[in-house]
């Protein structure tokens, strides 16, 4: 089958690893791209990210020329700081913002946005020009890099995803929090991702699947290295 045409120019190794959320993708991709000393790139941060931006200044999401003029506003980045990636929305740290219970109401809308998603897709691309790299997200084989050298398509049960984004926020010290309503809140975010018109989530013919839901992360990481680096040994979690 012929691979979908891109415009981008990767001087490096890329590997895709997409799935639904809850799925585990942050957790391995982070110590995959320790392990094999790539660059570790979550796009879900990015949209997250944005949702921020959007809640707090109030951005219609229904008028597209404000969606455009605010995402010409927007500026992105990572910075590593002793194995802890650290968020940049103009300049101010984000990285627990955009984990708050209130950025997931408004989520899987920005990330139907055309506009949005046209914006990330090149941002995200650009990380591949000058190295090799980890991506995780929900679109990242098909649309992002469909010629990937490496496709992980990750997927693990609703139920036990719900349990790790429970456990996820209580360690991040929320209360009040409820694990039935997490679940339903998951089952109604794979609906829409999957069924959306632009860049649905979906399994690139060509990825490699791997169930999570009864093994740990690091047996996930050495099924994947068993694909990416044979002579490569896992000593364990990075």
């Amino acid at each position: 089958m012929t691979k979908p045409h891109c415009h981008y120019n990767s001087d490096g190794i890329i590997v895709a690893i997409d799935g639904p959320a809850g799925a585990g993708k942050s957790t391995i991709a982070k110590g995959l791209a320790l392990v094999l000393n790539y660059l570790y790139v979550d796009s879900g941060a990015m949209y997250r990210a944005v949702a921020l931006y959007f809640l707090d200044n109030n951005i219609d999401i229904e008028n597209n020329a404000e969606v455009r003029l605010a995402l010409k506003n927007i500026s992105i980045s990572f910075h590593d700081d002793q194995n802890n990636r650290i968020v940049f929305l103009n300049g101010v740290d984000v990285t627990e913002l955009i984990r708050k219970p209130r950025i997931y109401t408004i989520l899987s809308k920005i990330s139907a946005l055309k506009e949005v998603r046209d914006s990330l897709v090149v941002l995200q691309r650009g990380f591949s020009k000058n190295f090799s790299l980890v991506m995780e997200g929900r679109d990242i084989g098909t649309i992002v890099f469909p010629e990937a050298n490496y496709k992980f398509f990750l997927i693990a049960d609703p139920s036990v995803r719900a349990r790790r984004r429970y456990l996820e926020l209580k360690h991040n010290g929320e209360m009040n929090i409820d694990e039935a309503k997490i679940l339903e809140e998951i089952k109604m975010r794979d609906q829409k991702d999957s069924t959306r018109e632009i860049a649905p989530l979906k399994k690139a013919i060509d990825a490699i699947e791997i169930d999570s839901s009864k093994i740990n992360a690091e047996d996930v990481m050495k099924k994947m290295l068993t694909h990416l680096n044979p002579e490569k040994q896992f000593q364990g979690q990075p």
